[in-house]
């Protein structure tokens, strides 16, 4: 799906000899801002209360999310699953990955059967950590991140990048 085209899109940007100098040229370069985004700041003031989903995989998710963030996956993402659950379309809904590519289609699908009220986290958990916000896996509290992948990676800042 996405994650191949980023792997091949990244070679191709890397063998024509350009290279991203910021978080928001990457973001434009793959989305289309067809779902708003929310800073991280924002997203981390007390007052700000939101549905928190998580659009990596599993492997991701289980090193580190967002305090009580829903895991939803991207490659086996299912819309129908969570419409059961989450029946107030009006609600607000973050969704969020690595640096907000992948959030983005998972956003999408959100959009498209009504829900209003939905934000694509900018720059994801990636840009969460640099901006010293907690992370969590099973046990509690970790510094620990995922990195996706050894390219994507280069924008994480603070934390412990690992590729479990």
């Amino acid at each position: 799906m996405k994650t191949i085209f980023l792997h091949i899109a990244f070679f191709c940007v890397v063998l024509s000899g350009f290279s991203q100098e910021t978080l928001s040229n990457l973001l434009k370069q793959y989305n289309t801002n067809s779902v708003p985004y929310i800073s991280v700041q924002e997203l981390a003031m007390p007052k700000t209360q939101a549905i928190i989903l998580d659009a990596r995989e599993l492997p991701e998710y289980e090193v580190s999310h967002l305090k009580d963030a829903i895991h939803v996956g991207y490659d086996s993402f299912d819309i129908k699953i969570l419409e059961n659950k989450l029946t107030d379309k009006n609600e607000l809904v973050v969704v969020y990955c690595s640096l907000g590519i992948r959030s983005e289609d998972i956003a999408e699908q959100f959009k498209k059967t009504g829900y209003t009220n939905v934000y694509n986290l900018y720059g994801g958990i990636f840009e969460w950590k640099n901006n010293g916000f907690k992370v969590y896996n099973n046990d509690g509290e970790t510094s620990k991140i995922h990195g996706f992948s050894k390219e994507w990676s280069k924008w994480l800042i603070k934390g412990e990048c690992v590729y479990e």
